[in-house]
C-alpha cells in the first residue's frame, strides 16, 4: 500500500473548481445529476471538495480529437 502524497490529497473547495472550470455551481450540479461532473467528495457538514487529481482527469476526459 503506498502512502499518497501532498500532491494527491489536494483538494479544492467547490467555488475554487468552479472558477477553474468557469461554470455557475447551478451548472455543476445539472452536471453532477447527470453522473457528467468531476469526482468529489461530500464532506459530513454538506462541502463539497475535488481533488486536484480528480479535476486533471476529468479535463483530460474531456479533450476532443479533431478529425483529419
Amino acid at each position: 500500500m503506498t502512502t499518497p502524497t501532498k500532491a494527491n490529497r489536494q483538494t479544492l473547495k467547490l467555488g475554487e473548481a468552479l472558477a477553474e472550470i468557469g461554470v455557475s455551481r447551478a451548472a455543476f450540479y445539472r452536471m453532477r445529476a447527470r453522473g457528467q461532473a468531476p469526482r468529489h467528495l461530500k464532506l459530513p457538514n454538506g462541502q463539497i471538495r475535488i481533488r486536484r487529481a480528480d479535476l486533471d482527469a476529468w479535463f483530460d476526459s474531456c479533450e476532443v480529437q479533431e478529425a483529419c
